[in-house]
């Protein structure tokens, strides 16, 4: 396929990129350039002409661009790990992808399912809307985000330019599309999970699109030479039963679907009609980010044109009184600007499950690479599955922050990746475990006054470390925490065990592996846990690692039947502690310290008034519907 016709139109191209950076390439040095002078506001309360004071300058120690699943990650993970932090999004809901405007589903590897903050959400969502419903899953995300200490969120507003000094950025300017306001955000650590990475582009930070040749990296499924495609765009709906037959004529601008070509690769065959087919999707071989609405208004004409042939061409009766409930107006991206890194994660990285020494989580999807052409080119598969892995494999931190940017983290589908790698770590759940991790990074690399890079040389195993506390997972990487009291503890003893074995509750690792146990099950859910030390300690934080079973799926579907294939269980996981209480024997005596009425978190923490004692009792009151309380870890600082 030719480059678009507009990329080689001298007058027209040329008018078109003029326009890019009429708001973003100027220069941050001044920090307010938009000229309010010429407005003539007559300020009728006043009795007074006055100029609109729209421009603010804002402080923090950490920002986050775009506020996707892997955003809010970030975001939230700086905010608890102490740090003054910024979530910045250009639109007005959470989610990205994932939100009510593109209804992308939450996967993550499937071998093992990703804990941490991105189970935290997808349980919660399970508390608040159980109807599945979309705009409200935007809702549950604004609450999680919003009641974080330590986090601002900033809706309809972009970031369009970095102030660098050197090899650091300083502060970014950011529009309010909403408020009509110029802000400049100054921090000491930068993330940018937007996905398109327009604030790290703008910086400096070194990045690449399109397709690595095989002779790169050496990736067997790569094409034989580089090019310039990425993979394509696409967009969502949803149907509605009317109960009677719902008539349906195409728009003007709808392409006719080419189905007979189409039905030859199985992936295109329509199997359902519930919700939409991910293979109506358009990509780019040049640069996907400036033909963004060209390629918003193709998938919907490819859209319609395949609703069309559904509704009309009488191959499918099941439609008759079905009718479009909600189509996506906005196109959920899979690739653009990949930023470059100390390391670039490669398709044998993955294959082989190579281990990496700066490990901050894993992923587990296929090698999912669809056709770049997209339904453009219908002669080849609309996805090639190069091949899966039978287990989890490593993502290393060295990917997650710019070789050039010093204090510029990124995490998502613009980290250091080659494009082949790409094609399974994009999936969401493994976009929000990145995430977390660096904002985690940022957190430390304020506090210890350095940069991710410096950080990963120094202090790799505390970032790992404060990861695994904060139920995270990294294969081959046990939790061994110096500060953690319960490994010193000199008498651990349960009331009862059916299965596992008490003492695994302290071996580091958060979950059962294939046939390898790491959990302890009492028998019933009125269980209790024992600590002793010989020689008194004090404490002031307890903390405990449930069952989530994380070979369940979790997240939310368009289509329930879905579901109910898959036997998840639409409510919290009822193996989870929702009732628990924390004990101290102090002089002989019990003293209740912390209680856990309603719990919906896998990570169970408890703080109260440093004690000096030598024993601690853990109470297991209650589950959420299974009939043995079960823990995977006990903590004690």
């Amino acid at each position: 396929m030719k480059r678009r016709d507009f990329f080689k139109k001298g007058a027209k191209g040329a008018v078109a990129a003029s326009l890019l950076p009429l708001v973003g390439a100027a220069s941050a040095q001044n920090v307010h350039q938009i000229d309010r002078t010429k407005d003539k506001w007559y300020q009728v309360a006043t009795g007074k002409m006055a100029v609109p004071d729209r421009s603010k300058n804002v402080d923090c120690d950490v920002v986050v661009i775009g506020a996707g699943i892997a955003g809010i990650a970030a975001a939230v993970s700086a905010a608890r790990n102490g740090a003054k932090t910024i979530l910045v999004q250009d639109r007005p809901v959470l989610g990205g992808n994932a939100s009510s405007e593109m209804r992308v589903t939450v996967n993550g590897a499937p071998q093992e399912r990703e804990t941490g903050i991105v189970e935290e959400i997808l349980i919660e969502n399970w508390v608040h809307n159980k109807q599945e419903s979309y705009p409200v899953w935007d809702h549950v995300l604004y609450n999680y985000v919003t009641r974080e200490a330590n986090l601002k969120l900033m809706l309809n507003t972009q970031a369009i330019d970095a102030q660098v000094e050197g090899d650091f950025i300083k502060s970014v300017k950011c529009w309010g599309l909403t408020n009509e306001t110029e802000f400049v955000i100054t921090a000491k650590q930068f993330i940018d999970c937007s996905g398109d990475g327009l604030m790290a582009a703008m910086a400096g930070a070194e990045y690449r699109t399109g397709r690595e040749g095989k002779a790169e990296f050496n990736e067997s499924y790569a094409p034989d030479q580089p090019d310039g495609w990425t993979m394509g765009d696409c967009i969502m709906m949803i149907t509605k039963d009317m109960g009677r037959p719902m008539p349906f004529k195409a728009p003007d601008y709808a392409i006719p679907f080419d189905h007979v070509t189409a039905f030859k690769d199985k992936h295109r065959r329509i199997k359902q009609i519930k919700e939409g087919f991910w293979w109506i999707e358009v990509g780019n071989e040049f640069d996907i980010i400036a033909d963004r609405e060209n390629v918003r208004h193709k998938l919907m004409a490819h859209f319609y044109g395949v609703w069309d042939h559904i509704k009309n061409s009488g191959d499918f009766p099941e439609a008759d009184n079905l009718a479009l409930d909600w189509i996506g107006s906005i196109p959920g991206r899979r690739e653009s600007r990949r930023f470059v890194g100390d390391y670039m994660l490669t398709q044998n990285d993955i294959l082989e499950c190579r281990h990496f020494e700066d490990a901050i989580g894993f992923g587990g999807w296929s090698l999912d690479e669809h056709n770049p052409g997209g339904i453009e080119n219908l002669k080849e598969p609309a996805s090639y599955f190069h091949a899966k892995n039978k287990e989890v494999y490593e993502v290393p931190y060295s990917i997650l922050y710019s070789r050039n940017i010093a204090n510029l983290s990124f995490a998502g589908r613009n980290a250091s990746l080659t494009h082949i790698a790409l094609s399974s770590t994009r999936i969401i759940a493994t976009c929000a475990m990145m995430g977390q991790a660096v904002g985690t990074g940022a957190s430390m690399c304020v506090k210890k006054g350095l940069n991710p890079r410096e950080l990963r040389s120094k202090h790799m195993n505390e970032l790992q470390e404060q990861l695994l506390r904060d139920d995270a997972f990294i294969p081959h990487r046990p939790a061994n925490d110096k500060d953690d009291l319960a490994r010193k503890a000199d008498v651990l003893m349960a009331s009862s065990t059916v299965s596992g074995d008490v003492k695994l509750l302290l071996d580091g690792v958060s979950r059962d592996r294939g046939e390898e146990l790491h959990h302890w099950e009492a028998d019933g859910v009125n269980a209790e846990l024992q600590l002793e030390w010989k020689k008194p300690v004090v404490l002031s934080k307890v903390e405990l690692k449930g069952d989530t079973n994380v070979h369940r799926y979790l997240m939310m579907h368009k289509n329930p039947a879905k579901n109910i294939k898959r036997k998840q269980i639409l409510d919290v996981p009822p193996e989870l502690i929702k009732k628990a209480a924390v004990e101290v024997r102090v002089k002989g005596k019990w003293q209740e310290v912390a209680k856990v009425d309603v719990n919906i978190t896998r990570l169970i923490k408890t703080s109260f008034e440093p004690v000096k004692t030598s024993a601690i009792r853990i109470k297991l009151q209650d589950t959420w519907g299974y009939k043995n309380a079960k823990l995977f870890e006990v903590r004690c600082y």
